[in-house]
């Protein structure tokens, strides 16, 4: 049976908590319920949760063309608080310093490790971490779907652009459309 496991990306405050955040992006907000609700699902099945989470240095070269975010040990990069609520012992966390979960991180040897086959993505931005990731997780021969009212981005633009753009790596479904297709049932 095929393994499946829910990869909850940048849900940091930098992004999400207020206007005054570097890279806020105001539907963000919007999407904490159903990103809760995801991960509770996940969590009742016994499935893999891994939240992922930019962590960068100060001089990180992903400034040269995007303002100063997610700084390794700052209040910015740090997951919104209705999130971290949500994560339990057997959860894996891991930090990024670029786009994708894969880039230079263990995700690929975790999920290797747990013989998982299917990843579920929600979080944010979905024009770049969420793009990023399930391009590259398909590349990487998982089975990909992401959860279009559990992801955001700045602008509705950016948003159909990233789900429009994923739809080459996998399914883009909404969650209740997930849950309606048995996925569900997958271990």
């Amino acid at each position: 049976m095929e393994k499946i496991a829910l990869l909850v990306i940048d849900v940091i405050n930098d992004f999400v908590v207020n206007e005054d955040c570097p890279l806020f992006c105001s539907e963000a907000n919007k999407t904490i319920i159903k990103i809760k609700e995801t991960i509770d699902l996940f969590h009742q099945r016994d499935f893999q949760v891994i939240f992922i989470k930019d962590a960068h240095r100060e001089k990180d070269a992903d400034f040269l063309v995007r303002p100063i975010h997610g700084v390794k040990g700052t209040w910015g990069a740090e997951m919104v608080a209705e999130i971290q609520n949500h994560i339990i012992q057997e959860d894996y966390i891991i930090d990024k310093r670029r786009y994708s979960a894969f880039s230079y991180t263990d995700l690929d040897l975790f999920l290797r490790e747990e013989k998982i086959e299917h990843l579920v993505l929600i979080g944010g931005w979905t024009n770049t971490g969420i793009r990023s990731t399930a391009s590259d997780a398909f590349h990487q021969a998982y089975k990909v779907t992401v959860l279009s009212n559990c992801c955001f981005s700045q602008t509705e633009e950016m948003q159909q652009s990233g789900l429009s753009d994923i739809s080459m790596f996998g399914k883009v479904l909404t969650l209740e459309e997930f849950k309606e297709n048995s996925l569900l049932n997958l271990k």
